[in-house]
């Protein structure tokens, strides 16, 4: 399929509210030529600021932080918006809820309604739970009610490292039509014929060879060489810059998808297995892609801020010191980590604190791009590296605040094949100052901080067989010390009273209810994991797991006192009708009830429309 470039919509992705303030308001888009844009709220004098960045030919996103000209923006109201491009109203009715002349937003301040998830992989059987989000939305607005004031998206928001055949065909398509920037070449032996790639990408990837691998390990002693790229899914893993970038929009935009006729898209291998794989994978998309149009009216009228967690990048990353040593000292590994970790920043992470700390990237990412449009990230990926400050926080009520346990690990310094702590010492330190002086807050921690237990256990097994990376050992009480200081955090007599944890990961979602078994401090602390919005855990397996971790690790159990937390009771909260049960593998996003900052209700919006509520009295 040929697209000419004046065929290209002027708005090829978004308008996304992302950091909703007082002072200022940011909003993400993207257009097919360069564009002076800007945005008024309907009824309120204001200014705005404006960053545009050029990706490619036909291709230039922006961000516009739209301030108040006096005093401040109001609080909890919705706030409908316009959008002009080159001084020409652009017309946003295919991003407005029903009934609305223009999209809205709330600044959220005293939350009451949160959506929150994880795990969105577009081509995964289960059906997407943020179009269902989208439709319950609808109907809150619709019924004059402001709905969600936030909307939460912790982690896996793209799988980088697993990639449906159909969609990497696609993704080099839009690169074509788009004239997206490409980078400097790698240095991998990849073939010219993006078709032989197609499922055979992880046999080009780098690999540290037998030779060198520890001889304590069994890949010494068997020969076989340790990939650096550790996900089994890795058979179409993105490579190159301009490929996460198309992932991004295909991912965030329905416009881009009309370039790609996904239905005609067709594997010519020889391989009965990969051509039956490739045509499911097209089915889902093709289901995927009819949800987008719904999927972006969330995001036009609901703030949405997110964190990434490790498929944003790739599986595992930084799971082990180890790791860590293999991608840096390869030029390839590292550069595929950076391209990820680049994407993010600028789909994800410029707007979650509207670009006041992240924006300070952007001059040296433009000077990346050579004369010839090039990009060349060498010098870029230093300042890429040393930047700290990727978690953030709200000044809501409650106060929201958003971990990065992805960069400042605490590295196991004697053994390099044991898990790295989710948060080194100085980023424990300063959550620990962030929960003092407030009676409530929410943590949106990637992985839950109190997880299931015999999950756990089996994780510790294979640990301790020297392979955690095989069943991502990637749970809060897999280090010691970063544990201990988490869980003295918690046992802390001035820690607030009410601690939702919002996590997701796991590919399955429940609700734990934790208080220290010791002291008069009466805090309750929530663990509600909601995971994954178009994931899910093989539900036969869930299942087991559930009733072992039930028989093994039951209130009386004396298993409990050879855990790290025996000194936190944590409580299973079953779900409410028929069928109860305490895990549920079932695509889906959670939303959270609050009343005066404490938990009311906690519910999840399935794939397919129904809810599932947890009982939150009876354990």
């Amino acid at each position: 399929m040929s697209t000419q470039p004046a065929q290209l919509p002027l708005l090829i992705m978004g308008p996304m509210v992302r950091r909703a303030e007082q002072t200022a308001i940011c909003i993400q888009f993207a257009t097919s030529k360069p564009s002076n844009c800007r945005i008024t709220l309907n009824n309120y004098d204001c200014y705005n600021e404006q960053q545009n960045i050029a990706l490619g030919k036909h291709l230039y996103l922006h961000f516009i932080v739209i301030k108040p000209v006096n005093n401040q923006f109001p609080l909890d109201t919705l706030l409908a918006y316009t959008l002009y491009i080159n001084d020409e109203a652009i017309d946003l009715t295919p991003w407005c809820f029903d009934g609305q002349a223009a999209p809205s937003l709330v600044i959220p301040n005293k939350l009451t309604h949160i959506l929150h998830g994880s795990c969105r992989n577009a081509h995964h059987p289960a059906k997407d739970s943020l179009v269902s989000a989208s439709h319950w939305q609808n109907k809150q607005r619709s019924n004059n009610q402001q709905g969600a004031q936030l909307l939460l998206l912790s982690g896996d928001q793209v799988y980088a490292d697993d990639v449906a055949g159909p969609m990497l065909l696609a993704i080099h398509k839009l690169i074509t039509v788009l004239g997206i920037y490409k980078e400097q070449p790698l240095a991998l032996n990849l073939p010219e014929d993006l078709n032989e790639q197609l499922f055979h990408r992880h046999l080009y990837l780098p690999k540290t060879p037998w030779q060198k691998r520890s001889k304590f390990g069994v890949g010494y002693w068997l020969k076989k060489d340790e990939p650096h790229f550790s996900s089994v899914k890795a058979h179409n893993h993105l490579i190159h810059f301009e490929e996460f970038v198309a992932l991004y929009l295909f991912n965030f935009s329905a416009a881009v998808w009309q370039f790609v006729d996904i239905a005609n898209v067709n594997y010519i291998g020889k391989s009965d297995k990969n051509s039956t794989i490739f045509n499911a994978e097209k089915k889902a998309l093709s289901e995927y892609a009819k949800g987008l149009n719904q999927v972006e009216k969330l995001f036009a009228n609901v703030s949405t801020l997110m964190m990434f967690d490790d498929h944003d990048v790739t599986d595992d990353w930084n799971l082990t010191a180890g790791w860590e040593q293999a991608i840096n000292q390869n030029p390839s590994s590292k550069r595929i980590i950076n391209n990820g970790l680049i994407s993010y920043w600028l789909f994800q992470g410029m707007g979650n604190d509207a670009l006041q700390k992240t924006g300070s990237l952007i001059t040296e990412f433009k000077q990346s791009r050579t004369a010839n449009n090039i990009w060349q990230f060498k010098a870029f990926d230093k300042s890429l590296n040393e930047f700290n400050y990727w978690h953030y926080e709200l000044t809501t009520t409650p106060k929201v605040v958003v971990l990065d346990t992805r960069t400042h690990r605490w590295r196991n310094e004697s053994n390099f094949n044991e898990p790295s702590g989710l948060l080194d010492w100085e980023r424990l330190t300063e959550l620990e100052e962030s929960l003092l002086s407030h009676s409530k807050v929410i943590i949106v921690s990637p992985a839950p901080v109190f997880g299931v237990k015999s999950v756990e256990a089996i994780q510790a097994a294979f640990n301790m067989c020297g392979q955690p990376l095989m069943v991502d050992v990637e749970n809060w009480m897999a280090h010691e010390g970063s544990a201990k200081k988490l869980l003295d955090t918690f046992r802390r007599t001035d820690t607030p009273n009410e601690t939702l944890i919002l996590s997701g990961d796991v590919h399955y979602s429940f609700c734990f209810s934790v208080q220290k078994r010791f002291g008069d401090h009466p805090n309750r602390i929530w663990q509600l994991t909601a995971s994954g919005i178009k994931n899910e855990f093989p539900r036969k397996l869930i299942n087991v797991l559930d009733k072992l971790d039930s028989i093994l690790y039951g209130p009386k159990s004396p298993l409990n006192f050879f855990t790290k937390r025996w000194h936190m009771e944590v409580d299973k909260h079953q779900t409410k009708g028929e069928g109860q049960k305490y895990l549920v593998s079932d695509s889906a996003i959670s939303l959270i009830t609050l009343e005066q900052g404490d938990l009311a209700r906690y519910q999840l919006i399935h794939g397919d429309g129904h809810l599932t509520e947890f009982d939150l009295e009876h354990k």
